[in-house]
């Protein structure tokens, strides 16, 4: 499903539900909420648990986007929301606070995939519906999961190094994956290894990166650098676009040419597409999160008003190890220079005005990007 198709579903179910008599909601950032219920009702509240900062989309585009549409169709509803800061132990204790309050339901992004099972079997003892959020929880009876195609976001990324690397047969690619408590960063490498293993390319060195840190990322680079040789690594698998960032600044600070060494990344950030433009880093993966946050702002809705799903928007089912999940599955996109503009510039994604500034000046314009 498109940005675009996924919108207009949103807008339409929005529409359908506000005419239902839904309704807005306040928030706080402390993860109280502040009630704003209305004559139609109780206010329903709604549990957003994020899991960390270190990325910047949580914090810029998922709670922010979530929030807007759940104030758009629900006038009764408030927001207990929390960011654990990479810390599971601290979302414990954030998801055990919102079982406190009350919560209607929980929209759980994990911090540890596996570990958060303990957070659903809380939830279920008070009767709460989860909604797994980008990050699948596993080996737990959540209701709900809406995320990306994980498993294609590899596969693209794989695709797009294989293609920088004219095929890639005989060069040698470092990997510098996500993080291993994270569900989708498995996800992530096994679409990536299906691509690449095949083809001939030689993984000299291959990481895990600790809680997705670009600090972490920049040090595995450096060890690799040391141990395979700057002058034979061709290109750089990196999970996301912090560890991208982190492998490139090694890579700089070893004195290598990185417009020549094509890195891959995911999540569209504001300094990694600028660093596509520059030629610095080859791609990125483009996932449209705004979508992604307000259809589950829309399920979290329905949920909480005891009501079904807006029509059309689970479109599948994803094996948690518990069970067959209803699902709703955005389709992740490859981005590079060529397909800027038309991309995630077209999609108001990131702001010209931000993306161009100072030294990206030039580099906007020779994209046909103004």
């Amino acid at each position: 499903m498109s940005p675009s198709t996924l919108r207009r579903a949103a807008i339409a179910a929005a529409l359908a539900l506000a005419a239902g008599g839904l309704a807005a909601c306040g928030d706080d950032d402390d993860g109280g909420g502040s009630s704003t219920s209305s004559s139609s009702g109780e206010a329903k509240q709604i549990a957003l648990l994020l899991p960390e900062s270190k990325t910047t989309r949580y914090e810029a585009k998922d709670r922010p986007a979530f929030e807007a549409k759940v104030k758009e169709i629900c006038e009764n509803c408030e927001i207990i929301y929390s960011n654990a800061d990479q810390d599971a132990a601290k979302q414990q204790q954030q998801a055990e606070a919102a079982v406190t309050k009350g919560a209607d339901v929980m929209v759980l992004d994990p911090v540890d995939s596996a570990s958060a099972s303990g957070i659903v079997n809380r939830a279920k003892q008070s009767d709460i519906p989860v909604i797994s959020y980008d990050r699948l929880v596993t080996d737990a009876e959540i209701d709900y999961y809406i995320s990306f195609d994980n498993e294609e976001v590899g596969k693209l990324q794989g695709t797009s190094l294989l293609e920088a690397l004219d095929g890639g047969d005989g060069k040698s690619i470092v990997m510098i994956n996500g993080s291993p408590t994270d569900n989708n960063a498995k996800l992530f490498k096994a679409g990536a290894h299906s691509v690449l293993d095949p083809s001939g390319v030689k993984i000299e060195k291959e990481y895990d990166t600790p809680d997705w840190s670009p600090d972490k990322a920049q040090q595995e680079m450096d060890q690799a650098i040391t141990s395979v040789g700057k002058d034979k690594i061709d290109g750089v698998y990196a999970a996301n676009d912090g560890t991208a960032g982190g492998a490139i600044a090694a890579m700089k600070g070893a004195g290598m040419d990185v417009t020549k060494i094509p890195t891959t990344g995911q999540d569209a950030e504001l300094a990694a597409i600028q660093r596509i433009l520059a030629g610095e880093q080859y791609m990125t993966v483009y996932k449209a999160i705004t979508p992604e946050a307000e259809a589950a702002a829309e399920l979290a809705v329905a949920i909480a008003q005891g009501e079904e799903p807006p029509s059309g928007l689970v479109n599948g089912e994803v094996d948690n190890g518990s069970g067959m999940i209803p699902s709703v599955l955005l389709k992740p996109v490859a981005v590079t220079k060529e397909n800027v503009k038309d991309t995630v510039v077209k999609d108001e994604f990131v702001e010209v005005s931000e993306l161009c500034a100072g030294e990206y000046a030039a580099d906007c314009k020779a994209a046909g990007i103004e």
